[in-house]
């Protein structure tokens, strides 16, 4: 937790200043006992009215100076603590935006949203417990052991015999406890993932009637939580009522030796009062400590989870966020320069090398993903991909804008090797449309908007005809400003997928990359949107990944992969004269009678 430090630091005075507080407020508790035994020894032994009225608006004076003190230091524990919380959750989440694909491989979507919530709430709490509550108690232990010495060293030597038991307690269950909480705080990462993967595949568990299994599975992760939390549980089951027999056993001792005392005149009864009310804050700040300290067990483990997270070293390929660019695309002048320019201006290709290029993903270092890849594609040229399920399409154009790094080989842009380019400057020049479209909670417009921020309304329209998108955009009744849900359930995958074309075809970027982006888009739509994507991109080099050959029938070359290598390549008639491979996959689409007409 101490490696979090840096994180309180520009709070640094109101982290001072609320424990100076609470130690005013328990100053103000301490000398409460030794006021009411002025009242009880001199007050109302001697019948002396006089001094329990002044007395008495002593203590209540002393009262109002503890509560300023009391509300002074909540109001700063709590303002200091949430925005400590406030920047921790921040700078995870900056980490996590700047880590690679390869980066996040090693953490679970469910376990990084457990180290954003759960953690960092666990550390903003036990700082609010730190600042108050821990004070309070340290300043009460601390406080009352003087006093209590001061009012009598005789009867405070019972302390010397109680305090050791307590601190051996404290010891044994923070050593039984740590690695409780660490499993338990798993099992929450486990409960997330499963939750989250349910609730984002909810249509596909309704539709083939799964969600029997779902509970099951859910049902399952959340009985290890339980099970982890009750065994938690019972590691400090015994240390509260432990402590409690303590505390009795020892006011009973203070009462019958001081009793004694009090019997013999040695000792004032209001002081034997004072002195069990100063022991009983000993011990009961004892017992405090004991759940503080099993709070900070549990934290530490939240601590060690978030600085996995931040100690993580960046990839040096990764780019850096560049907060002072974004901000620039949003000033008049960067808004101007986007609107100035035309969607008809012609765009630049660039040309793409693949020599001997292989993969494999280092969670499965066993399982070579490509193998030997060779191929170039000239700038202006379309390069379709072929090739069944996991055979290595989606991976293969991953490798372009170095979402992965190419285990061997170079993949080269324009003569220069991917690698040798700025990540940002390398990705800039490639627009891609995933095989799966993800769209953002917000408005239509946003969502294309996504990589140009700045672009015109006309901007935004050509690419959406030209994505044969503003057809149905249009017949929404808030066109492009119609709000989207949450990963934009409210719209079809080919509509979907249309918005995710529109937002690339808007960077209008040298190389456009489209993974499998027409799977869920009828023929006709498809073909609409080749035609547009000629005319809008025709000087752009074009990667097409597609599972119909419908897709890639007019490329410039054809790449048939197979078990992660080129089992075949060529043009359309080509590879239909030559590859039984592309003949298979042909036919099995459009039949024989189909392939025998060409």
């Amino acid at each position: 937790m101490w490696k979090l430090r840096s994180f309180v630091k520009p709070y640094w005075f109101i982290t001072l200043l609320a424990p100076l507080l609470m130690v005013m407020e328990v100053c103000m508790d301490l000398s409460q006992p030794r006021l009411m035994a002025t009242i009880v020894n001199h007050g109302v032994a001697e019948g002396n009215l006089a001094l329990i009225w002044s007395t008495g608006i002593l203590m209540l004076g002393v009262a109002v100076i503890g509560l300023i003190g009391g509300v002074g230091c909540t109001f700063f524990t709590v303002k200091a603590a949430q925005n400590f919380g406030a920047d921790l959750r921040l700078s995870v989440f900056e980490k996590v935006q700047s880590l690679s694909f390869r980066q996040l491989d090693t953490f679970s979507t469910g376990s990084l949203i457990t180290r954003l919530t759960s953690d960092v709430m666990q550390m903003l709490n036990i700082l609010q417990i730190l600042l108050r509550q821990f004070t309070r108690e340290a300043s009460l232990l601390i406080g009352s052991l003087i006093m209590a010495v001061v009012i009598s060293p005789r009867l405070s030597l019972i302390l010397l015999a109680v305090v050791p038991i307590q601190f051996v307690i404290l010891y044994v269950l923070m050593k039984r406890s740590t690695p409780l909480f660490r499993q338990m705080q798993t099992k929450i990462d486990r409960v997330n993932t499963v939750m989250q993967e349910s609730t984002t595949g909810i249509r596909v568990i309704k539709a083939f009637v799964r969600a029997a299994f779902e509970r099951t599975r859910f049902g399952k992760a959340n009985t290890d939580l339980l099970n982890a939390s009750l065994s938690s549980a019972r590691a400090l089951a015994t240390s509260g009522p432990l402590m409690t027999l303590i505390l009795n056993i020892s006011i009973v001792a203070v009462l019958w030796f001081g009793g004694a005392q009090t019997w013999s005149g040695s000792m004032a009864i209001g002081d034997l009062a004072a002195f069990i009310i100063y022991i009983s804050q000993v011990l009961f700040s004892l017992v405090s400590i004991t759940n503080t300290l099993m709070n900070i067990s549990r934290a530490q483990v939240s601590a060690e989870r978030i600085r996995e997270v931040l100690d993580t070293k960046v990839d040096p390929n990764e780019p850096a966020q560049d907060q002072d660019r974004e901000r620039e695309q949003d000033k008049p002048e960067a808004l101007e320069s986007h609107q100035s320019s035309a969607l008809s201006s012609p765009v630049v290709g660039c040309e793409l090398e693949f020599e001997r290029v292989s993969f494999v993903y280092e969670t499965a270092p066993d399982q070579q993903v490509l193998q030997d890849i060779s191929f170039k594609a000239l700038s202006g040229q379309t390069i379709g991909i072929l090739g069944a399920t996991g055979s290595g399409k989606s991976t293969l154009v991953s490798l372009i804008p170095r979402l992965y790094d190419a285990s061997s080989g170079h993949i080269r842009l324009n003569g220069v090797d991917v690698k040798e380019l700025p990540v940002e400057q390398l990705r800039s020049q490639v627009g891609i449309v995933l095989q799966q479209s993800i769209l953002f909670s917000g408005t239509i417009r946003d969502n294309i908007l996504f990589g140009k921020p700045g672009a015109s309304d006309a901007e935004i329209t050509a690419v959406a005809q030209a994505a044969e998108a503003d057809s149905f955009i249009s017949k929404l009744p808030e066109g492009y400003e119609a709000k989207l849900g949450q990963r934009g359930v409210n719209l079809s995958g080919g509509q979907k997928q249309r918005i995710a074309i529109a937002r690339a075809l808007l960077l209008r970027s040298p190389l456009l990359v489209l993974d499998d982006s027409t799977s869920a888009i009828d023929l006709g739509t498809e073909k609409r949107i080749q035609r547009s994507l000629q005319a809008l991109m025709a000087g752009s080099t074009r990667i097409i990944i597609a599972q119909r050959v419908s897709s890639v029938l007019q490329a410039d070359q054809i790449l048939v992969l197979d078990e992660g290598r080129i089992a075949a390549r060529g043009t359309h008639e080509e590879l239909l004269a030559t590859s039984a491979l592309y003949q298979d996959i042909y036919n099995s689409q459009q039949g024989k009678e189909a392939a025998l007409h060409g």
